[in-house]
């Protein structure tokens, strides 16, 4: 129900967006305590606290019109943040270049987390460096962040 619930608000979300300079990173409806729907989003220069207001705005309207969820949920609209996972290949297309974390279910040459250049990806498998590895093997893969 989750992933229909993702997929038509990405759609709409798709639409409201259409003409505009901000892209639409991911969309996700979960339950923690309650039920939470995040849109992330994101832009050139970085999005602002105006932009996340005005879709959330008109998300929600949109939402109350067709009545897409029954539950009772949470919306938030903002950026994905510096650290964001990658999980589209339009992401690992965007990112391709740059350093990434990559948490893998089992560990490839002794460890479980590989730090690494994002050197490509063909939608089964990503280039780390110049090691290949396959998507099944990985649980996730962020931007990595020096401090």
């Amino acid at each position: 129900m989750s992933k229909y619930i993702e997929s038509a608000v990405e759609k709409i979300v798709s639409g409201l967006l259409a003409e505009r300079d901000i892209e639409l990173v991911d969309v996700e409806y979960v339950k923690e305590r309650d039920w939470y729907l995040r849109v992330f989003i994101d832009k050139a220069g970085g999005i602002e606290i105006d932009d996340c207001q005005e879709l959330s705005e008109k998300l929600e309207a949109e939402l109350d019109k067709i009545n897409t969820i029954a539950d009772s949920y949470i919306l938030e609209v903002s950026s994905p943040g510096l650290d964001r996972v990658l999980r589209k290949e339009r992401d690992f297309q965007r990112e391709e270049g740059k350093l990434v974390d990559v948490s893998l279910y089992t560990p490839v040459n002794g460890s479980k987390i590989l730090v690494g250049k994002l050197a490509g990806y063909d939608g089964k498998n990503i280039i780390i460096d110049e090691e290949s590895i396959s998507l099944d093997k990985i649980a996730q893969v962020r931007l990595h962040i020096e401090f």
